[in-house]
C-alpha cells in the first residue's frame, strides 16, 4: 500500500502541531485586525479603547468557557445570554433591595446561574430532548425570570465608591487617572484551570469521548448521561460568573436584555476551534476566538460602522468560523 503523506511543512511542523494550526491562523487574524484597526483609526489606539476591549471580552470569556463544554458534548448553550442578565439582576436584586451583602449576592448570582445548568442538564442529558429546543427554552424562562424577580425594573449593583464596591475592582482598579483592567488575571487562570480540567482530568476525557462518539462511550461504561450533565452544570457556573463580570462592567442593568449575547460565547468557541459536531475543542483556543469577538465589536465603531452593520459582519464571522468547521470534519471523515 502506497504511503499517503498528509499535510505539509507547516503543519507537519513539530511545533505548529503542538500549538494547532487554526490557533496560530486566530492569532494571526488578531494581529491583523488590531493593526487594521489601528490604522484607519488613531482614537483606536488610545488607552481607553484597550479598557473597553476588556471590559466587553470578561463576561463572554466566562460565558465562552462554559459553553465550550457544551459543544464539545455535541450539544450547545442558548440560555447563557439571557441566562447572565438574570442570574446579575437576582443577584443585584438581593444587595439593593434586601440589603444583603455584596458576597452573599455574588454568591446567590452563581448559585441561580448552577441551578438553571442542572435544569439544562436534566432536559438534554436525562430526557434527552435537543439541546438547542431544550436551552431555547430555558433562555426564554431566564429572560422572564429576570423582569419578574425585579418587577421590571433595572437594577445597579454598588458603585465602585460605595463602601460595597469593592467587587468591580476584581476585574478594574484605578491608578491615578487611569483604569487597569485587571479581570483578564481571573479570566486567565478560569482559562488555565478548565484547560487542565478538560485535558487531564478524567471527566474532562469523558467529556470529550461523548462529543466523540456518544453510544461508544456509554457501551465503555461511562456514565453519559453523567457526564454530559456535568458540561451544562459548568456552562450554568460560569454564565453565573459572567454575571458578576457584567454587573461590574456596567452602572446599570436592564430585564429582558442579553439576548444575542449567547452568540457571541458561541462564535468565540467556534472560531477557537470547537466543532459544533462535537469531540474537538480547546479552552485556550476558545479565549482567542473570543478576543476575535472583542477586537471586531471594540474596533468597528471606531470606522463608522454601526450597530447593524457590526451584527452583520458577526454573523458573517460566525457563518465562515462554522462552514470552517465543516470543511475540517469532511477532511477527517
Amino acid at each position: 500500500m502506497a504511503n499517503k503523506n498528509k499535510g505539509n511543512a507547516f503543519t507537519n511542523n513539530p511545533i505548529v502541531r503542538a500549538i494547532g494550526v487554526q490557533k496560530i491562523v486566530v492569532v494571526a487574524v488578531i494581529i491583523l485586525l488590531a493593526v487594521f484597526f489601528c490604522i484607519k483609526s488613531p482614537a483606536f489606539r488610545q488607552y481607553p479603547t484597550l479598557v473597553s476591549l476588556f471590559d466587553y471580552s470578561y463576561y463572554i470569556t466566562f460565558m465562552a468557557i462554559g459553553v465550550t463544554f457544551c459543544l464539545i458534548t455535541g450539544g450547545n448553550d442558548l440560555s447563557v445570554g439571557c441566562g447572565m442578565v438574570c442570574y446579575a439582576l437576582f443577584g443585584g436584586n438581593l444587595i439593593t433591595k434586601f440589603g444583603l451583602p455584596v458576597g452573599v449576592g455574588m454568591l446567590a448570582t452563581i448559585l441561580l446561574g448552577v441551578l438553571i445548568g442542572c435544569l439544562n442538564a436534566l432536559l438534554v442529558a436525562v430526557m434527552d430532548l435537543p439541546p438547542f429546543i431544550a436551552t431555547l427554552g430555558t433562555m426564554m424562562i431566564t429572560r422572564g425570570l429576570g423582569s419578574i424577580l425585579t418587577g421590571g425594573m433595572s437594577i445597579s449593583w454598588p458603585p465602585a465608591a460605595a463602601p460595597q464596591g469593592w467587587f468591580r475592582s476584581i476585574f478594574k482598579i484605578k491608578a491615578g487617572t487611569k483604569m487597569i483592567p485587571i479581570g483578564f488575571l481571573l479570566a486567565l487562570f478560569c482559562i488555565i484551570v478548565m484547560s487542565i480540567f478538560l485535558n487531564k482530568s478524567r471527566p474532562g476525557r469523558y467529556i470529550l469521548a461523548i462529543g466523540s462518539n456518544k453510544e461508544a462511550t456509554r457501551l465503555s461504561g461511562v456514565n453519559v448521561v453523567k457526564y454530559q450533565s456535568f458540561a451544562y452544570i459548568i456552562s450554568g457556573f460560569f454564565a453565573g460568573l459572567a454575571g458578576i463580570a457584567y454587573a461590574a462592567t456596567f452602572q446599570s442593568i436592564a430585564p429582558g436584555t442579553g439576548a444575542g449575547l449567547e452568540l457571541d460565547a458561541i462564535a468565540g468557541a467556534i472560531i477557537g476551534g470547537t466543532s459544533m459536531t462535537g469531540g474537538v475543542g480547546t479552552i485556550t483556543g476558545t479565549l482567542l476566538g473570543v478576543f476575535v469577538m472583542s477586537l471586531l465589536k471594540t474596533g468597528l465603531p471606531y470606522i463608522g460602522l454601526q450597530a447593524n452593520w457590526q451584527q452583520i459582519i458577526t454573523g458573517i464571522v460566525l457563518i465562515l468560523a462554522i462552514f470552517i468547521d465543516v470543511l475540517k470534519n469532511k477532511k477527517t471523515a
